[in-house]
């Protein structure tokens, strides 16, 4: 990973604009941490006003309050948002980064709102305004440990697209059999129709719009149950076990912070892997 303040582009920087960014972009100093507790405070009373006011009674009494509130919020995450662009050393880099797109996406919503007043009434404009609810994921700023979960998450990827692929050829399966059982009746009426029950079965969420009426057809639903139960336990497991090896490697001595590599040479300084300096 790149050290941002060793490329020219933080060196040409103005002494303004490098104080701004550390207090902006960084949480070690006490100009940051303090800027970090003001503005995740402001994203969740931010993210309660947005709740609030999708309760009618709470709109009906207090919802010019909520509407002022959400008018100091876009302007506080507007002028943040200018701010990051502003001492950035990249900001081409920061605006198409992904927090720097859910930034954009905590302001924009609200913005089209006030602009079109006229149409917050329709359905469409509603929806686009519930995605204000985006700017939650601005806590990504100040969740540390959110990287061993995201390497977890990674490295299982391949067992569980594994997984995925074995659930789809047996629901496929079930789903074959279950019309053939059901004769294409009691809302059997196709194979498709037929994986979806045998999907919604095995996840046990059980809708109940489609219900097997022959006795074999009941047995077999009742073993799609039971077996639903432990497979879904196995992705749980996969993605646990990952982040309980992701976390002994951080109790290591000659870890990288940065990709995670453990095989280094013993007094390496460096990882041989992505080149960033270890024991940090």
């Amino acid at each position: 990973m790149e050290d941002i303040k060793n490329t020219e582009a933080y060196r040409n920087m103005s002494d303004r604009k490098k104080k701004l960014y550390v207090i902006i972009f960084e949480s070690n100093t006490y100009g940051g941490k303090v800027f970090d507790e003001i503005l995740l405070i402001c994203i969740l009373l931010s993210v309660v006003a947005v709740m609030l006011e999708s309760i009618n009674m709470v709109r009906a009494n207090y919802g010019e309050i909520i509407l002022f509130a959400e008018v100091v919020f876009t302007i506080l995450f507007t002028v943040e948002y200018i701010f990051r662009i502003y001492c950035s050393p990249n900001p081409r880099k920061y605006i198409t980064s992904f927090l720097g797109v859910v930034d954009l996406l905590a302001i924009v919503p609200s913005i089209i709102g006030f602009a079109i007043p006229a149409m917050r009434p329709f359905i469409t404009v509603r929806a686009i305004r519930l995605l204000r609810v985006y700017r939650i994921l601005k806590l990504f700023h100040f969740m540390r440990e959110s990287r061993l979960l995201l390497i977890a998450l990674a490295t299982s990827f391949r067992k569980i697209l594994i997984f995925m692929g074995f659930m789809l050829i047996l629901v496929i399966m079930l789903g074959s059999v279950m019309y053939v059982i059901e004769k294409g009746e009691s809302g059997f009426d196709s194979i498709p129709l037929s994986i979806y029950w045998a999907i919604i079965t095995i996840t046990t969420v059980g809708y109940g719009d489609i219900v097997p009426v022959t006795d074999i057809g009941k047995f077999i639903a009742t073993l799609i149950m039971l077996m639903g139960y432990s497979i879904i336990a196995i992705p749980t497991g996969i993605v646990s076990v990952e982040i309980s090896r992701s976390a002994k490697r951080r109790e290591l001595k000659k870890y990288c912070n940065y990709c995670e590599e453990i095989q280094h040479l013993p007094g390496s300084a460096f990882c041989h892997n992505c080149g960033a300096r270890l024991d940090e």
